[in-house]
């Protein structure tokens, strides 16, 4: 019988946040080896770090990859440049995330280049497919959304979900376990939540944790991942992303 799965990803890897993921790797590996972590991509985040074919990160990303590191493409520049038209992106746009939902807003033509680009990139720096494609702050558009199935990607997460843009079908839902580092009131509130899931999700068939280069720069957000990942680990053995493709997880006991 299928395991109960942890999946572990690590955002805004790039060129920006090279220090922070260096501690993040080293943090999480206590918890889960490199083949079972997915890296999110940034190509070019906010436009002034961009990452390169040949250079010393790019390197580097090649490496993790080859170590069994899953890399998925996470937007282009992370910043959302759009001007929203509806109440709800609006809101989305302001209370959920930093001014980094950059796929909330875009038209489907942008949304798909910007896809193909990030991925085509990726693939030439690692030598492999990429895993998925995540959107910055895991907001979509409509027109993203249509944009995913177009651009061949194999698996979409969003934040209470992961499921096959080729097919539709759901693979895995639930909320993500993560953590906000942006203001004491936030570092507070995801403290609290992260310590409340774990049990809530004991049961779940698929059990997601992301962290943040802004997380590296709080202690009380670094202990409080390494509690999250053991009690999660009671539990849940560390799968891989596209483990979810090959066959399905054991299903939830109530």
């Amino acid at each position: 019988m299928t395991k109960r799965r942890l999946l572990l990803s690590l955002h805004d890897v790039g060129p920006r946040f090279e220090t922070e993921v260096d501690r993040l790797v080293d943090h999480v590996s206590r918890h889960v080896a490199p083949d079972h972590l997915a890296m999110l991509v940034v190509p070019n985040h906010w436009g002034a770090h961009p990452l390169i074919a040949g250079s010393p990160f790019a390197s580097r990303l090649r490496d993790w990859s080859d170590r069994g590191v899953s890399l998925f493409a996470h937007g282009w520049y992370h910043r959302d440049d759009s001007r929203h038209a509806g109440a709800a992106s609006r809101f989305k746009a302001r209370h959920m995330t930093a001014g980094e939902g950059e796929f909330l807003g875009l038209d489907h033509r942008t949304a798909l280049q910007r896809m193909t680009d990030g991925r085509a990139l990726i693939e030439d720096i690692s030598g492999k497919p990429v895993a998925g494609f995540v959107a910055p702050a895991w907001l979509y558009g409509a027109p993203a959304l249509a944009a995913l199935g177009q651009a061949g990607f194999a698996l979409a997460e969003d934040h209470m979900k992961v499921w096959s843009p080729q097919s539709g079908a759901t693979l895995a839902r639930g909320p993500v376990i993560t953590w906000a580092s942006r203001s004491r009131a936030r570092i507070a509130s995801s403290l609290a939540v992260a310590r409340l899931l774990p049990p809530l999700l004991h049961f779940a068939p698929v059990v997601r944790i992301a962290v943040h280069p802004g997380d590296a720069h709080v202690p009380s957000l670094m202990r409080s991942i390494d509690d999250a990942l053991r009690r999660v680990r009671r539990s849940h053995a560390p799968a891989r992303y596209g483990d979810l493709l090959t066959a399905p997880p054991t299903p939830c006991a109530y």
